[in-house]
């Protein structure tokens, strides 16, 4: 019997703290995939997310479109919007900007901007660009400098944003995203 595949269809979703960005969980704890409308076909998370941190998640059932997205040599930008324990120093900035030493091995460069300093509440706030996605790597990074994660948002994933999009909330992608996402990962 010939196969037919489905088409590809192509969901953000706001992710928030405490679903799991995986198909299933051998724990039974809830997934990404639970924001979608039932009756789609089978769509998996391009990338992941750990459970403490929100923001945009792609879901598609296009393998080719995900692999290229994700592959760190084609240089695909992750934006997340920080907020660290402490204030650090712009040679702390420039630290991470170069890359660290981590016990897997050192980082790719990042890049950050419009740093905000709040002293009463002693945090800080930033957004970071990255290529890479190692397991938990920015809550690592910013651990070995003595700046712990307080709050971790992904808010743009190559060329798509979060916007406004509320966290709990999935939609599918626009003509647009989808023109120049594909555009972005050819």
């Amino acid at each position: 019997r010939p196969l037919v595949p489905d088409a590809p269809l192509y969901w953000m979703a706001h992710k928030p703290r405490g679903l799991l960005s995986t198909r299933r969980d051998p724990e039974g704890r809830p997934t990404v995939l639970s924001l979608l409308p039932r009756g789609l076909p089978r769509l998996f998370p391009v990338g992941r997310l750990d459970a403490d941190t929100e923001g945009l998640v792609l879901l598609t059932n296009d393998g080719a479109l995900a692999h290229r997205l994700l592959h760190p040599s084609l240089g695909n930008e992750r934006e997340y919007r920080v907020t660290v324990r402490g204030e650090p120093s712009e040679e702390t900035f420039r630290k991470l900007s170069r890359g660290i030493d981590l016990e897997d091995g050192r980082t790719a460069p990042t890049r950050i901007s419009g740093v905000r300093r709040d002293r009463k509440a002693d945090e800080a706030r930033f957004d970071l660009v990255m290529i890479e996605g190692r397991k938990r790597q920015i809550r690592r990074m910013l651990a070995a400098v003595g700046h712990p994660v307080r709050s971790l948002l992904r808010i743009r994933m190559g060329t798509l944003r979060l916007g406004d999009l509320p966290p709990g909330a999935a939609r599918p992608l626009s003509t647009e995203e989808l023109r120049r996402l594909s555009r972005h990962a050819a």
